[in-house]
This record gives structure tokens, C-alpha cells and sequence, in this order.
């Protein structure tokens, strides 16, 4: 085995498109929110299948938007995984609410609709799953209860672009939702986010809130934001939506190849599909029952890259223990926290490298 190469664990795609979309931009002198954002608007919506997209300056922005725009405010409660990246639960912070936190399922590691309805008070204004790893949540269970409640969905589609529940991709499943396009995501605009909705009224506040509060240039309605998306991050993400469908058929692709080479393999449990869905692998991340970390430093030693995600419930870091989150206790969110392990599978592996990593996997269990 070449123990000289790395395979790492993310790998971002830029090509001669995004540089010369990038020039193109810099010669037009249009640099901020301009057509070129518009146009990637446009072309977001239609390829995700809704009605409206609106470009923000990072998936955290957009979490952040949508909560405003649906009117969340101090004292209100939103219910959301507890096993995801810190910015989901903190979006409600930001607007004055209070995350509660539900317990996820054990192999979708998404939100666990049957623990959620329990978790309803007066005081609950909205829920938002994430389709953790680029597996889309229950999302039409949720809704159900959501609407049951009459409460309102957020779609933490960050993770997510082109995975699917039957014919319907995350961001398009009856509520709005948001999308991150930071350098690790299926695509990248280098930094940036955006929203998906069908619903005209929501796009509009999104949108009047990511410039200041501004509906018209220097008419200032609300306190808003400057959470604008540029043309040149624009630019890189046409270019790379333009490739997104093949770059995630080949992730599938590498998930199968590991999926078939991992099978069997003691201590090690790979991802799962739920039937009907379409997981868009933006990690593939696998359940070790042993030593996790000892396994980890084992895999970098063989020269296979892999990653924690995440190595603490949010409501364990430290800014939550400081909000009075510290007797909160989530057996399969903790389990997950301390086993789970992201393999490389993004597009740019070879076959040779796919080889190794099941390789070398193989041989850490073994040795385990």
C-alpha cells in the first residue's frame, strides 16, 4: 500500500469553468449581488424544484433568514436534532428562541419523528430536522405533525443537495428549506448558503432581510442584514451546479463500492439508505463500535484520511452548558457522538483509492 498519499477526506472540485466564470465576473465590474446571482437564483430553483431560491453569504445566513422570516422571536421554542453541526441549533439563538432538543434515529442519525410530538409545548413554534450526512430527515412525518400542531417546518437541507424522497429532492418537499455551499458540500461556491421555498411571500422577506432590510436601494423598511451572496461566489456556483448531478452519481457510486467492500467487516457498520430515499453522501460515515479515535489514527497512519462528525451533541458544547442545557441526556445522539467516523467519498477518488481505504479499513478492524 503507497503510504506516501493521502486520501483526504474532502476533496473541492474547481475546474477551468469556475475560473473562467470567476474572470469573467472581475472584467465585468459587477462584483456584488448582481445578475450574475440572479441568474444562479433562477437556475438553483429550477434544478432543486421550487418556485423560489434566494442566494445568501453562507448556509448559517440562511437558517438565520428563514427563522426571521417566519417570525421566530424571543421565547418561542424550536425543536432540532441534537447531533448536527452547531449552526442549525444556534439559527434559533440568534433570533431570541430556544432550541429543544429531540433524540435522532440510530442509523439515519437524523431526527426521530415518533421522540418529536412529545416534545411539543405551548411555547413551540417550529421544527427543523437536517438531513444529516446528506440523508434527507422524515421530512413528510414531521410535516404531518407540524401541521397536526399548527406549527412551522424548516428543512436544514444544508447537507443535501440532490438527495430525495421519492421523485422530490431535499429543498422541495412542502417547506422552505436551506442549502449551504461551503468548500466540503457536494458544491461550492466558496462560501455561501441559500433558501428554497414555494412560498412567494417568505422568498420576498428573505430576500428585503439579506440587504439591510431593504426593498428598494436605500429604503430601509426593517433591521436587516448584509448576508448578500456576491456575483463572483455566484459564478463559481453555476459552474458547479452545471456538474453537481454527475459529481453526486459518482458519490453514490463510491458509497456502493464501499458498501460492498466494507460488508461483513467486524466492529464497522455502514451508512444506510431508507427505502424511497436518495442519500447524497455528502459524508459517508460509518458506526465503529470500538475505539473510535484508536481506529481514526490507525487509518491516518495507512495513509486514509477520515473525519469526526460531530464528536459532541450541541447541547454538550460549552456556550450550551452555559444556557442550561446540562442535564440534557440523549443515548443515541451520544452513542453516535462517540463511534462515528466519515470515510472519504467524495468524486475525485479513484478506483485505486476506494481499493485502499476498504483496505485499510479492513485491516484497522482486524487488528481491533
Amino acid at each position: 500500500m503507497d503510504a506516501l498519499k493521502t486520501i483526504h477526506i474532502a476533496a473541492p472540485q474547481i475546474g477551468e469553468e469556475e475560473k473562467q466564470a470567476v474572470i469573467a465576473v472581475l472584467e465585468s465590474g459587477q462584483l456584488a449581488q448582481g445578475p450574475v446571482v440572479e441568474a444562479f437564483e433562477r437556475e438553483f430553483a429550477a434544478w432543486c424544484g421550487v418556485g423560489h431560491a434566494v442566494a445568501v453569504s453562507s448556509g448559517t445566513a440562511a437558517l438565520h433568514l428563514l427563522m426571521l422570516a417566519h417570525g421566530l422571536k424571543e421565547g418561542d421554542e424550536v425543536i432540532t436534532s441534537p447531533f448536527t453541526f452547531v449552526a442549525s441549533a444556534n439559527a434559533a439563538l440568534f433570533v431570541g428562541a430556544r432550541p429543544v432538543f429531540v433524540d435522532i434515529e440510530p442509523e439515519t442519525y437524523c431526527l426521530d419523528p415518533a421522540k418529536v410530538e412529545a416534545a411539543i409545548t405551548p411555547k413551540t413554534k417550529a421544527i427543523m430536522p437536517v438531513d444529516l450526512y446528506g440523508h434527507p430527515a422524515q421530512i413528510p412525518e414531521l410535516l404531518e405533525v407540524a401541521r397536526r400542531s399548527g406549527i412551522t417546518m424548516i428543512e436544514d437541507a444544508c447537507q443535501a443537495h440532490g438527495a430525495a424522497i421519492g421523485g422530490q429532492k431535499a429543498g422541495a418537499l412542502g417547506v422552505s428549506a436551506t442549502f449551504s455551499f461551503y468548500p466540503t458540500k457536494n458544491m461550492t461556491t466558496a462560501e455561501g448558503g441559500m433558501v428554497t421555498t414555494d412560498d412567494a411571500g417568505i422568498a420576498e422577506k428573505v430576500g428585503v432581510l439579506r440587504q439591510h432590510g431593504a426593498a428598494h436601494r436605500y429604503h430601509h423598511d426593517v433591521l436587516g442584514y448584509n448576508f448578500r451572496m456576491t456575483d463572483i461566489a455566484a459564478a463559481i456556483g453555476r459552474a458547479q451546479l452545471a456538474k453537481l448531478d454527475r459529481w453526486n452519481e459518482r458519490r453514490r457510486r463510491n458509497a456502493s463500492i464501499l458498501d460492498e467492500g466494507l460488508a461483513g467487516t467486524p466492529g464497522v457498520v455502514t451508512p444506510k439508505e431508507r427505502a424511497g430515499y436518495r442519500h447524497a453522501y455528502h459524508q459517508y460515515t460509518v458506526m465503529i463500535e470500538g475505539d473510535r479515535d484508536g481506529f481514526r489514527d490507525r487509518l491516518g497512519e495507512l495513509g486514509v484520511g477520515s473525519a469526526i462528525h460531530y464528536e459532541l451533541p450541541v447541547y454538550r458544547q460549552p456556550l450550551y452548558a452555559g444556557l442550561g442545557y446540562g442535564n440534557v441526556s440523549m443515548p443515541i445522539a451520544e452513542r453516535a457522538a462517540a463511534h462515528v467516523l466519515s470515510l472519504p467519498v467524495h468524486p475525485a477518488l479513484t478506483d485505486e483509492d476506494l481499493d485502499r481505504i476498504v483496505e485499510a479499513v479492513r485491516k484497522v478492524a482486524a487488528q481491533a
